[in-house]
């Protein structure tokens, strides 16, 4: 893994999307991992970022494909409190799959001086895997949690990892090896 300046991008680990509307069974199993990975970051002064879907009822495009979920100012748009966020930690609301489409994460993050962010939270073959496109697409390495990342389904999720590793050379560790190179 490159030696540059890091961030952990948190995508989508909201309560809609471990427990709620959009329940992940296969979400909850990720959720000591991700916890853990996040407190040794922190520790090490690695930003936290939260990419979370804030949608607006009636009007975004996504909600007709999914129904209604992480509604803004629902408890179903909120990340789920065994993760934080905790103080100092960033928070970017997103309206499609990606944490970069018309957000502010490409500025965030070049005002931090990130140059690779490390990808964690649901799901790897959609939000994951569209943020990783602009990530690589702006230029960041990127790099993949693996036990903190999943999909409803074992297919869905080897799939995405896969996708990332070939078409954006992501890099894939689990956040035990992350914190070692941290």
């Amino acid at each position: 893994m490159n030696k540059g300046k890091v961030a952990i991008l948190v995508v989508d680990m909201l309560n809609d999307f471990v427990t709620g509307a959009l329940k992940c069974d296969r979400g909850l199993a990720i959720v000591p991992h991700v916890k853990k990975l996040l407190e040794g970051a922190r520790e090490k002064g690695v930003p936290v970022i939260f990419c979370n879907d804030a949608h607006l009822k009636g009007i975004d495009h996504e909600l007709k494909l999914w129904g209604d979920h992480a509604i803004v100012g629902t408890k179903g748009a909120e990340v789920i409190p065994e993760l934080g966020p905790k103080e100092g930690d960033y928070i970017v609301p997103k309206r499609r799959y990606s944490g970069f489409f018309h957000t502010d994460l490409d500025l965030l993050l070049k005002e931090l001086g990130i140059n690779t962010v490390i990808l964690t939270g649901l799901h790897a073959h959609m939000c994951v895997r569209h943020t990783a496109a602009d990530a690589y697409m702006l230029g960041y390495d990127v790099v993949v949690a693996t036990d903190c990342t999943d999909s409803f389904t074992k297919e869905d999720y080897e799939y995405g990892i896969s996708y990332l590793k070939g078409t954006y050379g992501a890099e894939c560790y689990t956040a035990e090896e992350l914190l070692k190179i941290l």
